[in-house]
């Protein structure tokens, strides 16, 4: 018997604009934190906290945009396969195995502060920011200002 939560999470799935899945993004990683480029499977294993190290040793630190925001839902969709609701059983399950999801940031500029600031971090923007002392790691679309 479905819940009142799962129903929710379900009709959100489905009263989403088919637009949001197609907002462009790149994927945006500390310098010297990994390979100068990743898979699709490879970031959705990280932001699943199913991949914890880099392969340097460096513990992996994922960030989030809140829920609503759209690139948030975008990013969610293509790279985790769901909305961000309908992920909420994975990380209750999750957390009972002491494990925590991504934190999440207020803004893209501070998605972008965070990850310049901090070793082992990895996050996600609607605009290439290589001039902020990060690493594009992986685009989705047309992401502008992305180095071709």
């Amino acid at each position: 018997m479905p819940t009142i939560l799962s129903l929710l999470a379900l009709w959100l799935a489905l009263a989403l604009p088919a637009a949001a899945a197609d907002l462009p993004f790149a994927i945006i990683a500390a310098p010297g934190a990994t390979a100068p480029h990743l898979t699709r499977e490879s970031v959705a294993l990280i932001f699943r906290r199913k991949q914890n190290y880099w392969e340097n040793g460096t513990r992996i630190q994922p960030v989030n945009l809140p829920p609503a925001h759209p690139l948030r839902r975008a990013f969610s969709r293509t790279i985790l396969g769901h909305a961000p609701e309908a992920l909420e059983d994975y990380w209750r399950e999750m957390y009972f195995h002491g494990v925590l999801p991504p934190h999440v940031l207020a803004s893209e500029e501070a998605v972008i502060l965070f990850v310049r600031a901090t070793p082992g971090a990895i996050g996600y923007v609607s605009t290439c920011v290589p001039e902020h002392g990060v690493s594009v790691v992986f685009t989705v679309g047309e992401v502008p200002a992305c180095p071709r």
